[in-house]
């Protein structure tokens, strides 16, 4: 594991290019850290899928591995390891369009249960050294480390203790960001890859960021970066030239969110909260491609179970009950529609998300035309502490048993373990993506 010193030259006025230095000591760094200063830590784990499945089949290293399906299917690339990478394979990459770029890749299925069993290792190596973990997704997550120096040394130091400890105990790599803001310590962390460490020392946060791309600015997608490009914003530091009232009369609110990035701060947008504090999902959806486009009544309602199973997993795993209800089809022509329901009862129940998203699949649905996607979202979120009230009808309380029942199944032999009898025929592979309720940390505890 190797040190990248690019905010250590920028302190000494050096005109150095960033590079690596040998193996990181057990020495108190040059800049030791306040106990004031605030301490993010970003650890993203190097090419997550890619690592698992290598764990399981050793034959994979070091070669040209996408993870997320077949070269002949429909749907995207999940992961790919940093030999295919070389040939432009990169994560949300149609499977088909990886194939053509990176003919010698090796395709692998996506195994969503092994990647939440060791997401769940690398939680429990996180909060060994904080108690304010925030995992952003099923492979990265923020620390906030203010505080614990007299605990796991300054910052160099605890993310060396770190670094080993992590491929100790789930054999892993992983990569460090550090930094003032959960801004700064994301933004070094992709830097820092793969298995490295980057620390911007307070005060160089805005030297750090001046010469990137504000593409690289978390939030910033094509809309926005193509705006910036018209008014001759191409780098962070170009930001720092205009007044915050400028930028709030062309992009309002996200314009002054925009400066206060260009410094390094947690300027509205995904940072609003602190660190590890618990923050509800706003919805839960899952969705499928077919590889075939289909217009078997049968086959797209009992696609329809499957999810309606999948997001009352997940509404269970949360402890709560949705209100609103959404369909999303997709045909053959990419038209899409999406059309939404709001109960009178808010549901955790398989069977009464299906009802009501059969119903809209067949209000809405052309009748012998050909669908590409489904998908299903529950949202309106209320969490109940007492079912009594919402389960006094005998029906009801017998499936909250029964499914609970076949929750425990799920987590003691795979997602796909158990299944309602109409969602057998919709069965398909688990899209290798996470519900923010599925993430370690986040929701009831499993049994």
């Amino acid at each position: 594991m190797y040190l990248s010193v690019l905010s250590w030259l920028m302190a000494f006025g050096h005109n150095h290019t960033p590079g690596r230095l040998g193996k990181i000591s057990s020495h108190r760094p040059v800049f030791p850290m306040s106990t004031f200063t605030r301490t993010i830590f970003h650890v993203d784990m190097d090419a997550f899928f890619v690592s698992v499945e290598e764990l399981f089949n050793p034959e994979l290293k070091g070669k040209a591995v996408v993870v997320g399906g077949q070269r002949d299917e429909r749907g995207v690339v999940s992961a790919a390891s940093y030999e295919a990478r070389k040939f432009g394979v990169h994560s949300a990459m149609p499977l088909r369009t990886a194939a053509k770029l990176c003919p010698h890749a090796i395709f692998v299925n996506g195994h969503p249960d092994r990647y939440r069993e060791c997401s769940e290792k690398v939680h429990r190596v996180l909060t060994s050294f904080s108690p304010q973990v925030e995992m952003a997704s099923i492979d990265e997550a923020y620390l906030d480390m203010t505080g614990t120096e007299r605990l796991h040394g300054p910052p160099l130091r605890a993310a060396h203790l770190l670094h080993q400890k992590m491929k100790v105990e789930t054999q892993l790599n992983c990569s460090i960001g550090i930094g003032i803001s959960r801004l700064i310590a994301k933004v070094s962390s992709a830097r820092a890859k793969p298995n490295g460490v980057l620390w911007i020392v307070p005060g160089q946060e805005a030297n750090f960021l001046a010469p990137l791309d504000v593409r690289e600015i978390p939030g910033v997608g094509k809309v926005t970066e193509q705006s910036l490009h018209g008014l001759g914003i191409r780098k962070v530091g170009d930001l720092t030239r205009f007044e915050e009232t400028f930028l709030e009369e062309r992009f309002g609110k996200w314009g002054l969110a925009l400066a206060g990035k260009a410094r390094g701060e947690d300027a509205g947008g995904w940072f609003d909260s602190e660190v590890g504090a618990d923050t509800d999902p706003k919805s839960i959806s899952h969705e499928h491609t077919y590889n075939e486009d289909t217009a078997s009544v049968e086959q797209l309602e009992s696609t329809l179970m499957r999810l309606s199973e999948m997001v009352g997993r997940r509404l269970r795993e949360g402890g709560l009950h949705a209100r609103t209800l959404q369909l999303k089809l997709r045909y053959k022509d990419f038209t899409t529609i999406t059309r939404a329901h709001t109960l009178p009862v808010p549901t955790q129940l398989d069977t009464e998300i299906f009802e009501q998203i059969r119903l809209l699949f067949r209000k809405n649905w052309r009748a012998g035309t050909q669908v590409r996607l489904l998908g299903v979202q529950a949202s309106s979120f209320e969490a109940q502490t007492g079912q009594g009230d919402l389960l006094e009808d005998g029906r009801r309380r017998r499936w909250q048993q029964a499914l609970s029942a076949a929750d425990r199944l799920r987590d003691k032999f795979g997602e796909s373990s158990v299944s309602l009898a109409s969602g057998l025929r919709g069965g398909f592979r688990e899209r290798i993506h996470e519900s923010p309720i599925g993430l370690p940390g986040k929701g009831k505890p499993r049994e």
